[in-house]
């Protein structure tokens, strides 16, 4: 029996296309995978104004493309690190806040835009921009210095998000479980 490595998600630098990895751009494995993630999905719908709302007909209005939202919990710790240990969990955090600072545009430079992602583990890819992030320090060494932390993340995306799968037939097998070898007859 094969066992495979666990696989980390990872956060991957987009171009401004939010499709296209940028070339030599940052990409970071997260460093504990997320325990739980939300996606939600709305479309723009507004009230018509003047409608009869006592017919109960005229209701909501789409009036533009919908949007998809990632929504997700990433946990730092450099007391679980053996191999080059930090001294200030921020070292480590600030290499995600990177994902929410603006910098100049490709197609205009006179104005700012916060980089792409591409948030990716295993068959679960989203790309999008971060909307929103918020960084809990949890945990403090004897001379005030943060050792842990935990990043709450917003990523949009102005579209509906639609899962691909490679195989869209197979459910493959099951964690932990091989097919029994039939029996010979008699």
């Amino acid at each position: 029996m094969t066992e495979t490595a666990l696989k980390k998600a990872k956060l991957i630098e987009l171009e401004e296309d939010l499709v296209t990895e940028k070339s030599g751009g940052k990409q970071l494995d997260v460093q504990f995978n997320p325990e739980t993630f939300k996606v939600t999905y709305a479309n723009a719908v507004k009230q018509p104004e003047g409608g009869d709302q006592a017919a109960g007909t005229s209701g909501m209005q789409f009036v533009g493309a919908g949007t998809t939202k990632l929504a997700l919990t990433l946990w730092f710790d450099v007391t679980a690190m053996t191999d080059n240990p930090l001294d200030d969990v921020r070292r480590l955090t600030k290499d995600v806040v990177y994902f929410m600072t603006p910098g100049p545009s490709q197609r205009d430079s006179s104005k700012l835009v916060p980089p792409g992602l591409r948030f990716v583990w295993g068959s679960f890819v989203f790309d999008g921009m971060v909307e929103g992030l918020e960084e809990s320090l949890e945990f403090f060494s004897p001379d005030g210095k943060p050792l842990r932390a935990s990043i709450t993340l917003t990523v949009n995306q102005q579209k509906i998000l639609v899962a691909q799968f490679n195989d869209p037939n197979s459910a493959g097998p099951r964690a932990g479980q091989r097919p029994f070898t039939p029996a010979p007859q008699g």
